[in-house]
């Protein structure tokens, strides 16, 4: 799941069926392999806008 995620976020244009394969059979079902997706693409958009918009991060 974890190399799944690091390859869509590092090189989404680089996806392959065999990475979904992958996630099956590890026992992820389609619903499990949409939400990874889902999540991964999610905190992909909201990193970008907040560089894009400058935003600095509290700690």
């Amino acid at each position: 799941m974890l190399r799944y995620a690091l390859k869509l976020t590092r090189s989404p244009s680089s996806m392959e069926r065999d990475d979904v394969m992958g996630l099956r059979g590890a026992g992820f079902g389609d619903e499990d392999i949409l939400h990874i997706a889902e999540v991964t693409a999610y905190f992909a958009y909201v990193n970008r806008i907040a560089d894009g918009l400058g935003v600095e991060l509290e700690f």
